[in-house]
């Protein structure tokens, strides 16, 4: 392994986990109506849905990269049209008198694993960043499984650590007074992400 490499690789890797996007912004939401354990079961969703892309783009690279482009227009649609239906369910949920029932954990988890999957960015990010940290003396395929786990490893604590805080602040949240204007806030906040992923687009170069 190339060290001084491979750390260039973690540091760049951590900005990207650390920056709040469309799976930070389901986690904080789904642990702040309904506690640390449903939003670590759309951390564990979204970890999934992570490894999924992580292991295509390592073991195909060649062909992402030649297809990048329409993978991204691909699931920049899939993904933007989730969350605003995500948003608009949330909103509309607001409205209801009383605590809703939290949806079952397979929900949870499954809505996890769909926005990650679904996150154009993560395979714009990682077909462009992979191959400049492999170092063509050593063995590609080892590399590119530490870079993976290491990328894995990291957008779990990180995701992990956002289900723990907004579960924490679920009390101060859900009051009376500030739940229905917690539920109108995360629904515009996913709405909004949704339609910021309809107008993305792809870096180029």
């Amino acid at each position: 392994m190339n060290w001084p490499l491979f750390a260039a690789y973690l540091a760049v890797t951590f900005i990207l986990v650390i920056t709040p996007g469309p799976t930070v912004t389901l986690v904080v939401t789904t642990a702040a109506r309904h506690g640390v354990r449903a939003g670590l079961a759309t951390v564990a969703g979204a970890t999934l849905g992570i490894a999924c892309v992580l292991v295509a783009i390592a073991f195909g690279l060649n062909w992402v990269l030649a297809h990048v482009a329409t993978l991204f227009e691909a699931l920049r649609w899939v993904g933007a049209l989730y969350l605003i239906y995500l948003g608009i369910q949330a909103w509309r949920g607001a409205g209801k008198v009383g605590a809703s029932a939290a949806p079952a954990e397979r929900v949870q988890f499954t809505r996890g694993f769909f926005v990650a999957l679904t996150n154009p960015k993560t395979i714009v990010f990682f077909t462009a960043f992979l191959p400049q940290f492999i170092d063509p003396a050593l063995s590609s395929g080892r590399q590119l499984a530490a870079m993976c786990v290491a990328a894995l490893l990291m957008a779990t604590a990180s995701d992990t650590a956002w289900a723990v805080a907004g579960g924490m602040s679920r009390a101060w949240l859900m009051a009376p007074a500030r739940a229905k204007v917690m539920r109108r806030v995360s629904g515009a906040v996913l709405f909004g992400g949704g339609v910021w992923l309809a107008l993305a687009r792809r870096p180029v170069g």
